[in-house]
């Protein structure tokens, strides 16, 4: 009887261990895809430049962007530098007379990487400097229609300008695995000319 009962205490002890190791290496939900998250500092240049001159901008107005720098995560470049993007042209006053100056703004709409869109968020505005503000006042003493030929400049924004974006919503990546070892091919081994073993035919 104490040997049936001692064997049950065993076999117990060792049931209750063993949940005990099953639980200390139990994993609950799997790894955490990494995310470039929503603002993150993107800062894209200008490809060409934008300007009021001519009347040459219009609202909704569409141009190119790359970014300035790689945007990295966990040691791994995941949008690198030179990335196209687009922004959009959302205000345009075009010069004037009064010493009116132009002015216009912008705003960052996405990158393209590979075959996504990823928006951006960012806005940026420029303006020309007002034509000689004295210089008008002593025009309106003397003849105020004079005031009429004196205009502003145009607004612009040259080639490289640079606008800070950031991003405008999560990014989950998936960083690609080490690739294998490539395979290299061995050249197939030249085959032996079969010889003859067979006697020459003697002479008739």
């Amino acid at each position: 009887m104490n040997m049936r009962l001692c064997a049950i205490v065993l076999l117990t002890t060792q049931a209750f261990t063993t949940a005990a190791a099953a639980q200390q290496t139990l994993v609950i939900g799997g790894a955490t895809t990494p995310v470039l998250r929503m603002g993150t500092e993107v800062p894209v240049r200008l490809r060409a430049e934008l300007t009021t001159k001519n009347k040459a901008l219009r609202v909704g107005q569409r141009f190119e962007v790359e970014t300035s720098d790689p945007i990295s995560l966990d040691g791994h470049v995941v949008i690198p530098g030179g990335t196209p993007g687009v922004g959009e042209v959302t205000s345009v006053t075009n010069k004037g007379m009064w010493g009116k100056s132009g002015h216009f703004d912008v705003r960052l709409l996405y990158l393209r990487v590979g075959d996504r869109q990823i928006r951006l968020s960012g806005t940026l505005d420029d303006k020309g400097v007002a034509g000689g503000v004295g210089a008008a006042a002593v025009s309106a003493i003397v003849f105020l229609p004079a005031g009429f030929f004196m205009t502003g400049t145009s607004a612009r924004m040259p080639a490289g300008t640079i606008i800070k974006g950031s991003l405008d919503e999560d990014v989950p990546v998936s960083f690609a695995s080490t690739p294998p070892n490539p395979i290299v091919a061995t050249p197939a081994m030249p085959q032996p000319t079969p010889v003859n073993t067979q006697p020459a035919p003697s002479g008739q």
